[in-house]
């Protein structure tokens, strides 16, 4: 699918990303500073797959690392659907301190793939809806696209990315 870019501030906090930072900014120079980068690496992918394991996509074999020195996740592994992979890339690049993800996933079952939206103050699923589809009605075909990591249509937030897929 490739490397989509997100805002590394915005997200759900999963691990200390100033943290992560810090050491990889020390890793070069120092030997102690580039181990526990590499430590802090491992916990920051191993939490980011959690949470997409807690999505329940479905992905077989997933492996996630994470690099705090360019804030990237690189994801691997087996999707069952197009529409999994995509979810999945937002779950990580939806999580503060990411800024971007290269989404390497194989997918069974391929299908169009999906547009992208990057929410900015003042937005709705409403206003998405009209500018993409047309109609502010077909709000709910966003939101369920995004579930489950949208809990609420109104709950969405300035520098969360969001699928858009096609209508059927």
């Amino acid at each position: 699918m490739g490397m989509f870019s997100f805002i590394k501030e915005a997200g759900e906090k999963l691990f200390g990303s100033k943290e992560v930072e810090d050491a990889a900014a020390k890793a070069a120079t120092d030997e102690a500073a580039r181990a526990r980068s590499e430590e802090l690496n491992k916990a920051a992918g191993d939490g980011i797959a959690k949470y997409i394991e807690a999505q329940n996509l479905g992905i077989e074999g997933l492996y996630v690392t994470f690099d705090g020195a360019t804030s990237t996740v690189e994801l691997q592994g087996t999707a069952p659907s197009q529409e999994a992979s995509e979810k999945a890339a937002l779950c990580c690049g939806n999580v503060g301190g990411v800024g971007s993800v290269n989404n390497m996933l194989a997918v069974s079952d391929s299908a169009g793939e999906s547009q992208f939206h990057d929410v900015v103050r003042g937005d709705t699923l409403s206003a998405i809806a009209k500018e993409y589809y047309g109609n502010a009605g077909k709000y709910p075909v966003i939101f369920e696209a995004n579930k489950p990591m949208l809990s609420h249509p109104d709950k969405i937030y300035p520098g969360q990315k969001l699928r858009i897929p096609p209508l059927a």
